[in-house]
Parts: structure tokens; sequence; C-alpha cells
């Protein structure tokens, strides 16, 4: 598998809760997903794939929606976490620890627990 492929893969893994982890403190809209997912080296490549992303976490109960008005233009539609969406982060973030940990391991990499 060509590289490029391996990134692709890795991004649509994690990319939702990525997502869903940037709106456990604060609700966000997508404009601001898109800029802060595309300030993190090799996150976001489309913009096209978030509000499809956002219109399925919805659908799934991880994420409610609000209207607001902007300070110019149209009103956004902001995304804040459910319960749902809340525990999906921890378990999340729970798997995603213990799997880095043992990747690291493989890997020799400082920080993985030997075993």
């Amino acid at each position: 598998m060509p590289i490029e492929g391996l990134a692709t893969q890795l991004r649509k893994g994690v990319i939702e809760y990525c997502v869903l982890a940037m709106l456990r403190d604060t609700p966000r809209y997508g404009g601001e997903l898109i800029q802060v997912l595309r300030s993190q080296d090799g996150l976001l490549t489309s913009e096209g794939t978030i509000y499809p992303l956002l219109s399925r976490m919805r659908a799934e109960g991880l994420v409610d929606t609000e209207w607001r008005e902007a300070p110019a233009g149209s009103p956004r539609r902001y995304y804040r976490l459910t319960k749902a969406g809340q525990r999906a982060v921890v378990e999340f973030q729970r798997e995603w620890v213990r799997f880095r940990g043992t990747v690291d391991v493989i890997f020799g990499e400082p920080g993985g627990k030997q075993r």
C-alpha cells in the first residue's frame, strides 16, 4: 500500500473522534472545525468530508445543532456534543491510548511499555 493510501486510511479512522473531541468544551460551527483541522498537519485534506460527517454524527445522536446569528453574514449552525457523543470521546480516547501504546512498543518508541 502506498504511504499516501495509508495516511488516508489512518485519517478516516480518527477524524470523527477528533471532531468530537474538538466539541468537548465548546460548541463550534463547521467552518471553525475545518480551520482547526487544517491547521493540524495531515488531518484534513478536503472540507467536503466534514459536513457529511457532521450530518451522520447528528443522525447517530452524537451531536446536536443550533443556529446562531453570525457577526457578519448568514446564521451559522453550531454543533455540540450530546451525552452519547461525550461517551464516544471518552471510550475512543481510552482505546486510542491503549492501541497507540501497543504500536509504540512494537516500533520501540519511547513511552511504549515493555511487555
